[in-house]
């Protein structure tokens, strides 16, 4: 079930982010500018990606999960199908949104049944081991996509990764099956397989002040990774001088290494150190983006492209600890039949944030400080993304302390 449900990841963050690994060739064949860009990656995409991961989730926690994902991950393949096919900007815009439609449906679903599969003490390396899907989503999708839109044309990569996740849709209906809610709690839960109502959970997690600062921390530091992830291949290339072929190649191992490190380690040690406490769910994300900042900062101002990868590797290392242990968190202290639906409301917030608002900032940056004169208009505006590093360590220490306080209290 995880290597299925990983493989389902990979192409759900593939399809994703082919946008960005793409943006080159896309700006110079429809003739769109970076705000543009950043609005399809981001609002425009996020709208729909935060708000139907809702009703999705209320849906998948009264009905069989595995259907949802399936569904879903149909949904999503065609409309990636549709980005390959679209000829003009408002009709790329169109199947972008029917993208962010259909994954809407593909992670929530897939939290809860890692959940109801493994044990506490076990979950984090779990979801470490599915949150893979990002980093080998994104270094495929830059291999995959460069070297597709180096040999042929961009809109070759979208129509074939889209075609491969149909026929992985109807894979995932026919061999997967969806275990009982709450089987691996150590206290049996009578009422996990109770529909939980919907307001109600939607109160119960907005009224949890554990739960408020993980998705906001999140948020904040979604703000960064999307912010940075949907330009950084045309900032390579554009200001850097790496072409497609050093993309294809280079760039892919520093997202897949440095990335999909940071998921295994990050699961790792939250598994070791949350069975003694769960300050460790907010205080690996906060030490870790305060490791993160200097590198970060390096990588922008890098004079080659060789330098800003070497410094970028550290930075995808460690930019997404925080990832398992919100995920981690929220799963742990929610009910087991309102899994899906708070998986769901910590991407509402978490995306809205990062994957709605990052992108669409740093394109309309760019292309502010482009209308000042300045050619590295880009660089400009990923240097304004480092106060978002600082807010999310504050919110994540401040997760810290109420946790910490939540442990003294109970003793």
């Amino acid at each position: 079930m995880l290597s299925l449900l990983s493989f389902v990841y990979v192409l759900n963050f593939l399809d994703r982010q082919l946008l960005a690994i793409l943006a080159l060739p896309i700006q110079e064949s429809l003739d769109i500018t970076d705000g543009q860009l950043g609005l399809i990656g981001g609002l425009y995409f996020a709208m729909f990606y935060t708000f139907i991961a809702i009703p999705v989730g209320w849906l998948a926690d009264r009905t069989n999960r595995v259907t949802i994902l399936a569904v879903a991950c149909g949904i999503w393949s065609a409309a990636t199908v549709a980005c390959g096919l679209a000829r003009t900007y408002p009709e790329l815009v169109v199947a972008r949104m029917a993208v962010g439609f259909g994954e809407a449906g593909g992670v929530p679903p897939s939290y809860a049944l890692i959940t109801d599969t493994f044990s506490p003490g076990y979950r984090a390396t779990a979801l470490g081991i599915f949150n893979l899907g990002p980093p080998i989503g994104a270094a495929v999708g830059i291999a995959f996509g460069a070297s597709i839109a180096a040999a042929f044309d961009w809109r070759d990569a979208f129509i074939v990764v889209g075609i491969v996740g149909i026929v992985t849709a109807i894979l995932l209906k026919l061999v997967m099956r969806d275990p009982e809610r709450g089987a691996t709690d150590i206290t049996l839960d009578e009422t996990a397989s109770m529909p939980a109502p919907f307001v109600g959970t939607v109160k119960d997690f907005f009224r949890n002040p554990l739960l408020v600062r993980a998705s906001l921390g999140s948020g904040a530091t979604q703000f960064v990774t999307y912010g940075l992830g949907n330009f950084a291949v045309l900032f390579l290339m554009r200001e850097k001088g790496m072409t497609l072929e050093e993309v294809a190649l280079w760039y892919a191992l520093v997202v897949g290494l440095g990335m999909g490190s940071g998921m295994l380690v990050s699961g790792r040690l939250l598994d070791r150190f949350t069975r003694g406490t769960r300050t460790a769910f907010a205080l690996a994300p906060a030490v870790s983006l305060t490791l993160a900042l200097p590198f970060y900062l390096g990588f922008v101002w890098a004079p080659t492209w060789e330098l800003a990868l070497v410094l970028l590797t550290p930075v995808m290392f460690l930019n997404y600890f925080y990832l398992s242990a919100s995920i981690a968190l929220v799963q742990d202290e929610v009910r087991p039949n309102q899994r899906v639906l708070a998986g769901a409301l910590l991407l509402l917030v978490m995306n809205f944030i990062g994957l709605g608002l990052g992108p669409t900032y740093v394109g309309m940056a760019s292309d502010y400080f482009a209308a000042q004169g300045m050619t590295n208009s880009l660089q400009v505006a990923l240097y304004t993304l480092t106060p978002f590093f600082v807010i999310a360590i504050l919110i994540f220490l401040s997760l810290a302390r109420r946790l910490r306080n939540e442990v003294r209290s109970l003793g």
